[in-house]
């Protein structure tokens, strides 16, 4: 989970000014390189496009002060990392398989059921950071005036349902494997 660790740091660093925004970009992209230095090493897809994503959002927010960029931050940002996750799926190097990797011995890399397994996991990301673009899609519409920290815990909530959903997921397969 260490691939979504910049990205965690942007959501609780970024605050409701420009300056918090700036310093949670820098945070994140240093995260993503010191922490993700191994996986760019590696080429790993999520590792790269969230490196490239944060030094994007350094250009145009923190040196061209983009007014536009810092105000649809949340919709750029939840489109960039869903886009990231469906390009890995389209290309047929699903992201969870990179990360997956890591753990079972190689003999296990290229079965069927652990690929299968890989790409299930990252198109369920893909849907959920598919569904936080369409709330920050909602959240400029005129159909529905919530508060801000409504579509906060819903982007949250949302997290919080990868991660269970993903350690179940991964749980059941290594118990099934063990049998």
């Amino acid at each position: 989970m260490l691939g979504f660790l910049p990205w965690m740091l942007f959501l609780f660093f970024s605050g409701h000014t420009m300056l918090s925004l700036k310093i949670a970009i820098v945070i994140s992209l240093v995260a993503s390189i010191t922490l993700g230095f191994g996986d760019l090493k590696r080429g790993f897809i999520l590792q790269w496009g969230t490196c490239i994503f944060f030094i994007v959002c350094l250009v145009l927010v923190d040196l061209l002060n983009s007014r536009w960029m810092a105000m649809e931050m949340d919709l750029v940002s939840n489109l960039a990392l869903a886009s990231i996750m469906w390009f890995t799926i389209l290309i047929g190097k699903p992201f969870a398989l990179q990360y997956a990797r890591r753990g079972p011995p190689k003999e296990y890399w290229n079965d069927e059921k652990f690929i299968r397994g890989c790409r299930f996991i990252t198109m369920v990301w893909a849907c959920l950071m598919t569904f936080a673009v369409l709330v920050s899609v909602l959240k400029r519409t005129t159909w529905v005036h919530l508060p801000n920290w409504v579509y906060f815990d819903i982007t949250i909530s949302n997290i919080v349902v990868g991660l269970t959903f993903t350690t179940i997921f991964k749980r059941k397969k290594r118990l099934q494997r063990q049998r």
